[in-house]
């Protein structure tokens, strides 16, 4: 099987362990793409290609040129917006990404932040340090147990239920509110579906793990938030399009709401952003996710369905581009700096 190859901007040895990438060019017949010359490659080899690894646009023309294309494998792991996705889906070419791979790795960051926020752990170590600690229960005063409280996610894919697995042990009534899920879906895995506003209302920590869609940036205004119960905990985990962060901002400036982030809306975040100064956020620079295992396992799901379009059958460890959601998808390119 022939494949054209041009991971950029991920790096071969980021995304495959020493013996995947082995396998990769052994088992098939490679072509990288030099980014010197990308047009002349992808014009010289896209007629002979079965699939292409690429997050290169990939418009009619160009699917015009690759007759024999059965597959797309987007390790940047996005759908970008960049693809004829309804000539893929009309000539039977699968559109992929290797996207949950950070599933698991983002969802013990939001772990680990909700308890930090729940316990004041943060902001004890900072205290200690100071010299202003509290002990005891004057350490305490606004702490809380995640244990049989209420749980909110607003979005329920991969992350949603990573992190979900992981929060079976406190025993928490579980609110999911998902529009691309039926009702039944949420209920089969383990969580009551609600609205947006109920979630928001009723839950003491709601993780914020939905894709962006071309229907919700900025869904978590200041009208949403302030349905929020007071000392209430936000987390918010998959991209920042999806809420105001200047609201956000306000509230954690004004203590009703406890608040954690991994995204913003600029990254790198300047040197000067406001952001940086306001009392009650706990930041993280955008690394939930990104562990040198969970890269690898990047090359690991794309060598596994290789080998399943190899052998004539439909892939099973990407995540695959759907007709009827991936033109509202939203996301944005990865950046690296």
């Amino acid at each position: 099987m022939r494949i054209l190859y041009d991971p950029a901007p991920r790096r071969t040895e980021e995304i495959f362990s020493d013996a995947d990438r082995e396998r990769f060019f052994s088992d098939f017949q490679v072509v990288e793409v030099d980014e010197s010359d990308r047009e002349a490659a992808y014009r010289n080899h896209l007629p002979s290609t079965d699939v292409l690894i690429s997050q290169q646009p990939m418009d009619k023309e160009r699917l015009d040129q690759a007759p024999n294309l059965r597959a797309i494998i987007n390790v940047e792991t996005n759908f970008l917006p960049n693809v004829d996705y309804a000539g893929c889906f009309r000539r039977g070419i699968h559109v992929l990404t290797p996207a949950s791979v950070f599933a698991l790795p983002v969802a013990e960051m939001g772990l680990g932040m909700a308890l930090s926020l729940a316990r004041s752990i943060h902001t004890a170590h900072a205290d200690f340090v100071a010299g202003r600690e509290s002990y005891g229960l004057d350490g305490n005063a606004d702490a809380e147990l995640l244990t049989g409280s209420r749980i909110g996610f607003v979005g329920f894919g991969d992350l949603g239920r990573a992190l979900h697995k992981l929060l079976l042990p406190f025993q928490a009534e579980v609110l999911a509110f998902d529009p691309w899920l039926s009702d039944n879906h949420l209920r089969r895995l383990g969580v009551e579906p609600a609205s947006l506003d109920q979630v928001l209302g009723q839950c003491r920590t709601v993780f914020v793990v939905a894709s962006i869609t071309t229907e919700n940036a900025h869904l978590l205004d200041a009208d949403k938030l302030s349905l929020m119960q007071d000392g209430a905990m936000l987390i918010l985990l998959s991209r920042a399009a999806i809420a105001d962060f200047g609201a956000l901002a306000q509230e954690a400036q004004s203590g009703r709401l406890r608040i954690a982030t991994d995204v913003f809306p600029e990254e790198p975040v300047a040197e000067n952003d406001p952001i940086r100064n306001v009392p009650g956020i706990l930041f993280s620079a955008h690394r939930a996710g990104a562990l040198t295992s969970a890269l690898y396992q990047i090359g690991a799901l794309t060598l596994e369905d290789l080998g399943q379009i190899e052998r004539g059958l439909p892939p099973v460890a990407c995540r695959r581009a759907e007709p009827e959601t991936v033109q509202r998808l939203n996301s944005k390119p990865v950046e690296f700096t």
